[in-house]
């Protein structure tokens, strides 16, 4: 089960190579991260993600990434 805060702080603090995306399982989106990392364009993007998981409900997140699972 992925936690919503580990999730965050990967977006944060390493955000601009995809590593949340591959955390969640989103690898093709991960990819395109670490694809264009030398234009900081993904660091943006994933300052804004970081947003996004912390004021996210814990409801929300578990609907959304972790029933996709198989859980």
């Amino acid at each position: 089960m992925r936690s919503k805060l580990t999730t965050a702080l990967l977006a944060f603090f390493l955000g601009g190579l995809g590593i949340h995306r591959f955390y969640l399982g989103q690898n093709k989106l991960g990819l395109l991260y670490l694809l264009f990392c030398w234009t900081f364009i993904p660091t943006l993007i994933s300052v804004l993600d970081f947003f996004i998981f912390i004021f996210m409900s814990e409801d929300n997140f578990n609907y959304k990434y972790n029933l996709k699972t198989g859980f």
